[in-house]
């Protein structure tokens, strides 16, 4: 019996490690005949595993979603990143989301050997997060913008603009990105025929969905062009500054909601950010310590003789 069982927890651990799997390549697997396979495929249906198998050459078994999570199987890997990420999504920015991730670690800590449980304990206890969060988004505004997404159906809703009017918008969803602590949604605007960047928190999402559409292709991937977007295009100035240092280098010193660094080369690099004052994005500029040529805005390169001349006169 031992070892029927130890072979169940060997089945259902390779079924959940690949969508699909023929007979033979499990009874390999598992050093026994397709006909034991078959029996052991009927003992976890009356555990209460949803084992769907498909008949023919080209059959085989797969593992589906049932009416109630059965359990999991897990490494010893695989069940502390779990709770590790329980805990840090135990607050963040999905309204909701905080009582149900601290639910799920209960939970998972009750079943985990008390050798994980240690090394789960020890991160919590000297792990400190950082808890200016970004504007709240709802569980159901997520899913609903991720189920369009997912199935290629135009959007629509009332979107807040950073000056406080709103509008009808009705878009083709391409991506959700989390950056810098806040939901953004790459999408497609109909009404102005051009890729736009919407912050989720000040999306009213209107149902139904449709019609589908066919998806284009972005400028750029789409965290790059949320980052992009987001790092300049909310500053009255938005700067493009080759910068003579390794991309590597200049990434140290900026922060992903403030400026965007490419490699140009392995010795340079294109520098994107954004300021209210050209001043102040002069001085920014004079923090990294290296040679640099301003792209954009063109008004920058007078205002840096300014300000080095008044610097100057400050010796």
């Amino acid at each position: 019996m031992l070892e029927t069982s130890a072979r169940l927890l060997r089945l259902l651990s390779l079924l959940q490690s690949r969508r699909d799997w023929t007979g033979p390549d499990l009874a390999e697997r598992l050093d026994v005949t397709p006909r034991t396979v078959r029996r052991d495929v009927e003992r976890l249906r009356a555990l209460g595993y949803p084992v769907h198998a498909t008949p023919g050459t080209a059959g085989g078994y797969r593992l589906g979603a049932g009416a109630a999570l059965p359990p999991l199987l897990l490494d010893d890997e695989e069940a502390v990143a779990i709770a590790l990420c329980l805990r840090t999504g135990a607050g963040g920015t999905v309204a909701g989301i905080e009582e149900t991730s601290l639910r799920a670690l209960a939970k998972l800590e009750q079943v985990l050997p008390s050798r994980l449980r240690h090394r789960v304990q020890a991160m919590q206890a000297v792990a400190v997060s950082d808890r200016t969060y970004g504007p709240m988004v709802g569980q159901d505004v997520l899913t609903a913008i991720g189920a369009a997404c997912r199935d290629r159906e135009r959007l629509r809703f009332d979107y807040l603009g950073h000056d406080g009017a709103s509008s009808r918008r009705t878009v083709e969803p391409h991506r959700l990105v989390h950056h810098a602590r806040r939901w953004y949604l790459l999408a497609w605007d109909t009404g102005r025929e051009d890729w736009r960047t919407f912050r989720v928190d000040r999306m009213d999402p209107k149902s139904p969905t449709g019609p589908r559409f066919t998806p284009r292709e972005p400028p750029m991937e789409a965290a790059a062009y949320v980052a992009a977007g987001v790092t300049s295009r909310a500053y009255r100035y938005q700067a493009v500054v080759a910068l003579r240092a390794p991309a590597e280098t200049v990434s140290q010193y900026t922060s992903s909601g403030f400026a965007t660094v490419e490699a140009v080369d392995a010795d340079s690099c294109l520098l994107r950010t954004g300021f209210e004052s050209l001043d102040s994005l002069a001085l920014y500029l004079g923090l990294f310590g290296v040679d640099f040529e301003v792209h954009e805005p063109p008004e920058l390169k007078e205002r840096l003789r300014v300000v080095a001349e008044r610097l100057i006169r400050g010796t």
